[in-house]
């Protein structure tokens, strides 16, 4: 590995291996497009069509399937566009790859890959937000480990995703314990390389998914691996597309489309969990009943907020520590955000559901 900065991380290894040699090459500080970037027909500024154009497609991201099932188990198929693929790509900087080669349309992810995606010079707006008030996310130990709390974090090797939500989440959980940078080695991979470094003793704390920790307990429990739990939460679960796409006024009108249903898929698994644990957990990830409905306990009742103001916010915080950390050029995140489609997932749903 290559010597460490101050910050116990060495930033070169990080935009190598994190963002992608693409990403690099692209690397701006800054977007570098307005607002009002033009497109096929249309820009971001303009009012969105009332009717999605005949012949109109997406292509959409459903990472391991989810969108997909959820459309189709709540009888909210029967989509007005075309989508010409749903594909399996979830991980931030996955995404942003697929979007600037022009692979993907819609994406759903954390707050951290728009930031991102701004650091590299890539134009990409947010236009729906799930807001989630639970964790999505505990820290797991390697095995044999004597780490018991986040304060055990210092002087220890953490994995750490700086443009993927698990990133973030540490972020916040070491300033929440009080630890700065220079207190623990951040070791750069990306999330789906979190489980084989702690199998391996590559790092002693991995941030996980709640879905992921059942099967690396039910493995590695008896040799001593733990969780870590903590209150921090990673707000927001979004829908983001390149400005070209909303710049185009057939594709926007699609994407506004999309939006209800991706809101009222999620509801429907939220409200049917047997349903869900069975469909998706069971059927196509192979979990036990049990151990879906221990993943299920933990669901976050999703929230579609009519007002976007507290989500900028968070936006603007999570922008903020990682200036700080020096991961990226401090900026403000209002420009991240397509107002034209705020309300528009809220709308789709119950009042109990719009928050």
């Amino acid at each position: 590995m290559p010597p460490l900065s101050a910050s116990g991380i060495d930033r070169r290894l990080f935009l190598s291996s994190v963002l992608g040699a693409a990403a690099t090459a692209g690397l701006s500080g800054c977007a570098g497009s307005s607002a009002a970037t033009t497109g096929a027909g249309g820009s971001t500024s303009a009012p969105l069509a009332a009717k999605v154009p005949l012949g109109t497609s997406l292509k959409i991201s459903s990472y391991q399937g989810v969108q997909q099932l959820q459309l189709k188990l709540a009888g909210l198929s029967d989509l007005p566009f075309k989508v010409s693929s749903w594909a399996n790509i979830g991980a931030g900087p996955d995404v942003i790859n697929a979007f600037r080669s022009a692979s993907l349309d819609v994406a759903n992810n954390a707050g951290i890959p728009p930031i991102q995606a701004h650091y590299q010079g890539f134009d990409a707006k947010i236009v729906a937000i799930n807001v989630t008030r639970k964790p999505n996310y505990l820290f797991a130990t390697k095995p044999g480990s004597d780490i018991r709390t986040v304060q055990d974090f210092k002087g220890r090797k953490l994995a750490f995703s700086q443009g993927q939500a698990q990133g973030v989440v540490l972020l916040r959980a070491l300033k929440q314990a009080g630890l700065k940078y220079d207190d623990v080695q951040l070791v750069p991979l990306t999330s789906n390389q979190f489980l084989t470094a702690l199998q391996a003793g590559q790092v002693d704390i991995a941030p996980l998914a709640n879905q992921q920790s059942p099967a690396y307990l039910k493995q590695y429990g008896a040799r001593g691996a733990r969780t870590i739990p903590t209150d921090v939460v990673d707000l927001l679960n979004l829908l983001w597309a390149p400005v070209s796409v909303l710049a185009d006024r057939a594709k926007a009108a699609a994407v506004a489309a999309y939006i209800p249903r991706w809101a009222k898929g999620q509801v429907w698994a939220y409200e049917h969990p047997d349903d869900w644990n069975e469909e998706f957990y069971v059927k196509t990830q192979n979990l036990t009943l049990a151990q879906a409905e221990s993943i299920t306990e933990l669901a976050n009742k999703p929230l579609f907020p009519p007002s976007w103001d507290e989500a900028v916010k968070w936006e603007q915080e999570t922008a903020d520590l990682l200036a700080d950390g020096g991961f990226v050029k401090g900026f403000k995140v209002d420009s991240l955000f397509d107002r034209r489609f705020e309300g528009l997932a809220a709308k789709a749903v119950t009042a109990e559901y719009r928050r």
